[in-house]
């Protein structure tokens, strides 16, 4: 219970309250993946914005953008929260049209998501630096590439629930170096110390 664990997590109250029952002292932080993709829509959709509009109203929303990600990478959501407040009077000028009305409802929700986890935002760039996880992006990348392409009803060897479940609690075995004394509990005339059984192969 009192094993220092760090969780990286989209900022859920749900998946956040059930980290802090899982280990009280956990320590938390905001998944910079989650960060990426919300601006990277935003930066898409001012791309998008009417050629009707002045050019320097999508640099200037795009260069916001780009220093709020700048400022969140740094850790440093004070200035990040100030630069929400220029993006939203730049945009509040131009609500005559569904894309500025649509980037601008995307804006307010990001700045009510940084707002809500900003105590949850670390220095990214350092913990870059010292080699530390900071997204779990390569998760969602396994989960996707594995997992929900064998979920597709066209997949000819689908997967059931629990098929996935019992497959994802070997793995698990596997990476906490446990299955092969696992294996030797259900098994216990093979030795677990025995070479020729290479059981996480």
């Amino acid at each position: 219970m009192n094993q220092g664990v760090t969780f990286i997590s989209d900022g859920g109250d749900t998946v956040r309250d059930l980290q802090f029952y899982i280990s009280p002292q956990s320590e938390h932080l905001l998944d910079w993946f989650h960060i990426t993709m919300r601006i990277t829509v935003m930066r898409q959709l001012a791309k998008g914005l009417p050629g009707n509009l002045p050019t320097e109203i999508f640099c200037d929303v795009d260069h916001k953008l780009e220093r709020i990600k700048w400022f969140l990478w740094h850790g440093n959501t004070f200035k990040a929260m100030q630069s929400f407040i220029t993006d939203l009077e730049i945009l509040e000028d131009f609500l005559q049209t569904p894309a500025t009305t649509k980037l601008l409802k995307l804006v307010c929700e990001f700045e009510g998501y940084i707002s809500v986890n900003q105590s949850f935002i670390p220095n990214f760039g350092d913990r870059y630096r010292h080699g530390e996880i900071i997204s779990t992006s390569f998760v969602e990348s396994t989960v996707n590439q594995v997992i929900s392409k064998r979920f597709v009803k066209k997949q000819q060897m689908r997967w059931t629930g629990e098929g996935a479940h019992l497959l994802l609690q070997i793995r698990i075995q596997v990476l906490n170096e446990d299955w092969r004394n696992t294996f030797s509990r259900w098994y216990p005339n093979m030795s677990a110390s025995d070479p020729n059984n290479d059981l996480a192969a």
